[in-house]
This record gives C-alpha cells, sequence and structure tokens, in this order.
C-alpha cells in the first residue's frame, strides 16, 4: 500500500521534469521561429519604405503628367504614388534644413516629384534598374533618383541574416530533438518493467503504446502553452522596452508561430514516446535487468 504512492509521486515528478525540459526547448523553437518571422515582415517594411523619386520637368503638359501618373498606379511595382508639388518640396526643404533657398535665389528651385513606394519584391537593384529604365520613352522627366547603396546594403543584410538563422534554426531542431528524445527516453524508462509485463500478460503492441502516446501528446499541448507564455511576456518585455515589437509583429506570423510550437511540441515528443516504448517492447526480461 506504501508503495504505490511513492511510485505516483516519482511519476508526477518525472512528468513535471519532462514538460518543464520540452517547454524550454520549445521556448527556444518559438524564439528562433519569431525572429525568422520578425525579421521578414521588418526587410518587408523596410524595403516598401524605400523612395524611388521621379522629378518632373518644370514645366510639364498635363497631358504628360496624367500619362506618368497612369503608368505608375497600374504598375505591378507600386505600392503607393504621391505627388510632391514645389510648395511642398519648399516646405519640406524648409523644415528639413532651416533655410529657404527663395531667400537668396530670388525664385523656388525644386521641381515636383511622384514619389513611388516600391512593393518588397521590387525593392532590389536589378528590378529598380528596370523599373528607372521603363521610364525613359516619357516626357517631361527630368531625373529618377533613388538611394541605390541604401538597396544593396538592405538586401545584402537580409541575406546575410536569413543564412544565419537558416543555420541557427538547422541547429537548434537538432538539438531540440536529441534534448526531447533524451528526457522522454528516460522518462519512459522508469516504466520499462512495466512494459514488460504488460507484454507478459498478452498485450498487444497497439495496446501498449496507446496510453503512453496520448501522455506524450498531453505533455506536447503543455509544454507547448507553457513556452508560448514565456515568450508572450518575453515579447511584452521588449515591446515596453523597445516600443517597436507591436510593429513588426503581425497577427498571422503570432498565429503561425504559436502553430509550429504546438505542433513540434505534439511530434517531437510523440515520435520520441514512440521509439523509446518502441525499444522495451523489443527487449527480453533479461536484457531490461542488463541495463
Amino acid at each position: 500500500m506504501s508503495i504505490k504512492p511513492r511510485q505516483k509521486n516519482r511519476f508526477k515528478k518525472i512528468s513535471l521534469t519532462t514538460t518543464l525540459s520540452m517547454s524550454l526547448v520549445l521556448f527556444l523553437i518559438g524564439l528562433v521561429s519569431l525572429l525568422i518571422f520578425v525579421a521578414r515582415d521588418l526587410s518587408v517594411y523596410v524595403k516598401e519604405n524605400i523612395n524611388l523619386s521621379i522629378i518632373l520637368e518644370d514645366k510639364i503638359m498635363q497631358s504628360d503628367m496624367d500619362r506618368i501618373e497612369e503608368f505608375i498606379s497600374l504598375s505591378p511595382f507600386t505600392k503607393s504614388v504621391v505627388y510632391i508639388s514645389k510648395e511642398d518640396a519648399l516646405k519640406d526643404h524648409i523644415a528639413s534644413l532651416g533655410e529657404n533657398p527663395e531667400d537668396f535665389l530670388g525664385y523656388n528651385p525644386l521641381l515636383a516629384s511622384l514619389e513611388v513606394k516600391l512593393k518588397a519584391d521590387y525593392a532590389n537593384t536589378d528590378s529598380v534598374a528596370v523599373i528607372e529604365s521603363s521610364f525613359k520613352d516619357f516626357v517631361g522627366i527630368n531625373q529618377i533618383a533613388y538611394q541605390k547603396d541604401l538597396v544593396s546594403l538592405i538586401n545584402n543584410n537580409v541575406s546575410k541574416l536569413s543564412f544565419l538563422l537558416l543555420c541557427l534554426t538547422i541547429v537548434l531542431m537538432i538539438v531540440s530533438v536529441a534534448l526531447i528524445n533524451n528526457t522522454v527516453r528516460l522518462a519512459v524508462f522508469s516504466n520499462r518493467f512495466l512494459i514488460n509485463t504488460m507484454k507478459l500478460v498478452g498485450a498487444n503492441r497497439s495496446f501498449i503504446l496507446k496510453p503512453y502516446l496520448k501522455q506524450a501528446v498531453i505533455h506536447g499541448i503543455v509544454a507547448g502553452i507553457f513556452s508560448l507564455v514565456l515568450l508572450t511576456f518575453m515579447v511584452a518585455y521588449v515591446q515596453i522596452e523597445f516600443g517597436m515589437v507591436a510593429k513588426i509583429i503581425n497577427p498571422v506570423s503570432s498565429m503561425i508561430v504559436t502553430l509550429i510550437v504546438l505542433v513540434s511540441g505534439v511530434i517531437l515528443s510523440g515520435l520520441s514516446t514512440y521509439f523509446a516504448v518502441s525499444k522495451y517492447l523489443k527487449m527480453t526480461t533479461n536484457e531490461m535487468y542488463e541495463l
């Protein structure tokens, strides 16, 4: 009578340890997944805020202006377009530099422009060069200006960051599988004689596996939920400290990360349990005593 409560307490401790261990591993998986999506969303945000300035001639005809605006509006590369008049350009210049060129020139030297924001897929050096060449046949364009160095810098940094995160993800997944597998194997190890007894009394393989797999799924879900709570607190802390995470993490990315963590918990825990129990199902009683 006194042994059973002790065994139950021991099993509860093992289950708690297993769940906590998996939670920490799943937290790391969730963190890396979140970083990947944040890097992607931040890249899109930065790319879509690069301006392609189409500076217009001072005496451009309205028909030419309409033709240019129609072409920009209907083009697949356009995210948005804003017309900046000579007067608005002068106001922006004064606000930025604190001086009015009209005071010493006697006239407004600035030109009107169309400020085009590109879609992220087109915000790279090759695409911008093609877009720039597509305006060469239009009348009334003085020049097309954009920050070539900034476009190249952003794309190079995004490529490097994506490669680093991919390498980190691969390493983390290998470590995660190993840690969760070892943790589950240790938990199942304490039940090896129970598994052997069930096998000796005639229980079939699926009957023995079923409760362990069910328990593994529950542990995976609980560990996933706990890791998501930790991840939420971490994001909230970063948001309070820096005040910018909420603008970068979109609801779709949050849902995908949640699914990745929960599915990873169930799959890794389930597979590890399946292989661990299968190992002891293949062993004889003598072999178990030799462990």
